[in-house]
């Protein structure tokens, strides 16, 4: 599927009353969803360009898909992907990262990027507080909902 049909299918989804379309062949799997749920963090769309392209996307170097239930207890906030793509913590190799644990977060602040398309799209965070865990590593696939990082709001 080329690019444009797919920023096609993304626009006809957003004008339509569909919520969640998935298409998958024996080559790739496509799912789009509308985010109407608050818990997913806002994206923006930054232009820039990734210089790599490749087919063969790695297993995920991440250390752990989901937060232990402990986290969920103490009211802890879980920030998801809100799309399928490359974690990365840092806007590009040579900078440092947006934040590291322990660091105090406000609400609106970017947490990370996430590439897809050649797009990096900044994730936000929904509230103030502080970093409890970064869940993936940096340069790491991600899919859509998995755990990325988990806040205290306190």
């Amino acid at each position: 599927m080329k690019n444009k049909e797919i920023e096609d299918l993304i626009n006809f989804i957003k004008k339509s009353d569909l919520d969640d379309v998935s298409i998958e062949t024996e080559n790739y799997k496509i799912r789009v969803k509308k985010n109407k749920n608050k818990s997913i963090p806002k994206s923006k769309k930054v232009v820039e360009e990734k210089t790599e392209t490749t087919n063969d996307i790695p297993k995920p170097k991440q250390k752990s898909d989901k937060i232990n239930e402990n986290d969920e207890l103490n009211n802890h906030l879980v920030i998801k992907s809100p799309m399928i793509g490359t974690f990365y913590r840092a806007s590009n190799p040579k900078s440092d990262p947006f934040i590291k644990e322990g660091d105090l977060v406000s609400e609106g602040q970017t947490l990370c990027v996430i590439e897809a398309m050649k797009l990096f799209n900044e994730i936000e965070s929904e509230v103030s507080g502080k970093v409890i865990k970064i869940l993936v590593d940096d340069a790491s696939p991600v899919e859509y909902d998995q755990d990325l990082f988990v806040i205290d709001p306190k």
